[in-house]
């Protein structure tokens, strides 16, 4: 399905809910909203299925997908999970976490949505709409975020409309999505526990359980690109973003954290008390706001402090503004 059909906006009422899972049974994309970020969900053992997504959103192949499920138990019977790994499970699924397990020899996702690897990222989404989807649905649900690849994530049905009309079979409307940002990617396929991606689970926390946590290797050559969302250019306006402004030009749009620089004309305010928590579920609609502004020629953005939810703030940020090559 791409650009001549229309994309029917589902409610997330029983007969929405079973007309999604219908859909998704058939092997077309239907998008849902999770606690994170909208996903453009697909069938993860059909690969004809998974091949749409990346064609619906223009999206690299070598950059795989998460895999999502309804329960733990059912996430890991398809990777191999230590003792560890079932004890970060435990503590924080359902919830905005996805793990990078080993694929094990009974796992029946296709190739394509691990881009491969004998890896495979997985989570349970907490959302209650999301959860019940999986459910009716009966399979594990490939679902990268439902945009045009590289550009904002989208937190609301309308944002994955504005996108993707015409691009997917259907919208299931499951409202706002309360976090905002994406999911954290954990790498545990290997001895020492891997930060892939910060997100909706802060590193403190998964220190708290896990003990030291190593960053990711700065280049996502190095990692293979075992997880989402680690591609330098991502999230991406079509407006140039420019961090950690002290000073906002005439013509910039400014995404304020605290209160705005002075001289600011076109403000989408992140949060006026400086909580990295209600930045993150603001991020991407301010974004969104600001590459709209009549006018303006680039966003300033004002500096986040790099701590909890901050930290998974600021590496969407540095996506953004990253210089614009491949994309994810």
């Amino acid at each position: 399905m791409m650009g001549n059909a229309t994309t029917e906006l589902l409610q997330a009422d029983e007969t929405g809910m079973t007309r999604a899972a219908q859909l998704l049974r058939q092997g077309t994309l239907v998008a849902f909203g999770t606690e994170t970020v909208y996903g453009l969900g697909a069938d993860a053992t059909n690969a004809e299925a998974v091949a749409a997504i990346f064609a619906a959103k223009g999206r690299p192949r070598f950059n795989p997908l998460i895999c999502h499920y309804p329960t733990v138990e059912e996430a890991v019977a398809h990777v191999v999970a230590d003792e560890r790994a079932r004890m970060v499970a435990r503590t924080f699924w359902p919830g905005p976490l996805t793990l990078v397990l080993r694929r094990n020899s009974h796992c029946p996702v296709a190739l394509l949505a691990g881009a491969g690897l004998d890896t495979l990222a997985v989570r349970v989404p907490r959302h209650p709409v999301a959860l019940a989807l999986l459910r009716l649905a009966g399979m594990p649900i490939a679902a990268p975020s439902a945009n045009r690849s590289g550009r904002v994530s989208p937190t609301s049905a309308a944002h994955v409309l504005d996108g993707l009309e015409g691009r997917i079979a259907a919208v299931l409307d499951s409202g706002p999505c309360p976090i905002g940002v994406e999911s954290t990617v954990l790498d545990l396929s290997g001895p020492e526990p891997v930060l892939l991606r910060p997100g909706g689970v802060t590193l403190e926390a998964l220190q708290a359980c896990l003990g030291p946590v190593q960053p990711a290797a700065s280049s996502a050559v190095v990692q293979g690109l075992r997880s989402p969302g680690m591609l330098d250019s991502h999230y991406a306006p079509t407006l140039p973003v420019r961090l950690g402004a002290s000073s906002v030009a005439p013509e910039e749009a400014l995404l304020a954290f605290g209160p705005p620089l002075s001289g600011a004309g076109r403000v989408f305010q992140l949060s006026a008390a400086g909580d990295a928590t209600e930045a993150a579920v603001k991020l991407f609609e301010g974004l969104r706001r600001l590459d709209r502004e009549p006018g303006a020629i680039g966003i300033a953005v004002m500096p986040i402090p790099d701590v909890g939810l901050g930290r998974a703030v600021n590496d969407r940020l540095r996506r953004a503004a990253a210089p614009r090559g491949v994309q994810g």
